[in-house]
């Protein structure tokens, strides 16, 4: 082999490791569109409902847009589940979760912890969604702003709640009686 030979087929190499370098760190950072989707995916299936400050009280603080619910449901038996911080904060949201165990969650039910997810969550419906779904809502959750919010809970049945409760009443329950 002379040796024009060999500086081409070195080019050639070196060409092919660039451009496998190249796909491999475009493949890794998420699309503006696979963003995009996953924000219509979330938006459409509510989660700034439950996870977001204010929302049950009619003001939803969009600076702490899914930050963390200030309210919490109450399963009898169960306790009290307050929607935790979706964003990517390292120290109170789920910014040391991979996709995959954000995709893990949602569709299994399962945290990184072990942890099964509280049962208002409806992560049943979410394990229908496609690969490509599940993966844009793991890119739109790891882009939006990270809020410090350390959400308190859960709850077990008979412990304190330091929050605001949604109650869950099977028939022939009272309701709660008005403030005096």
């Amino acid at each position: 082999m002379n040796c024009t030979a060999i500086y081409i087929l070195a080019a050639v190499a070196t060409s092919a490791a660039i451009s496998a370098l190249t796909l491999y760190s475009v493949g890794a950072k998420a699309s503006e569109a696979e963003i995009a989707r996953g924000k219509y995916l979330v938006t459409i299936a509510g989660c700034n409902d439950c996870h977001t400050p204010g929302y049950f009280f009619g003001n939803p603080d969009m600076d702490r847009f899914l930050g963390g619910s200030d309210v919490g449901f109450e399963i009898p038996g169960l306790g009290v589940f307050i929607g935790p911080n979706l964003t990517p904060d390292k120290e109170t949201g789920i910014g040391e979760w991979t996709n995959e165990q954000i995709v893990a969650a949602l569709q299994t039910g399962m945290r990184p912890d072990g942890r099964q997810l509280a049962p208002i969550m409806p992560w049943h419906a979410f394990a229908s969604l496609t690969p490509e779904d599940v993966n844009s809502i793991a890119a739109f959750l790891k882009s939006i702003k990270p809020v410090s919010n350390d959400v308190p809970g859960p709850f077990g049945p008979g412990e304190k709640v330091t929050s605001f409760v949604m109650r869950t009443l099977p028939p022939g329950e009272t309701a709660a009686a008005a403030p005096k």
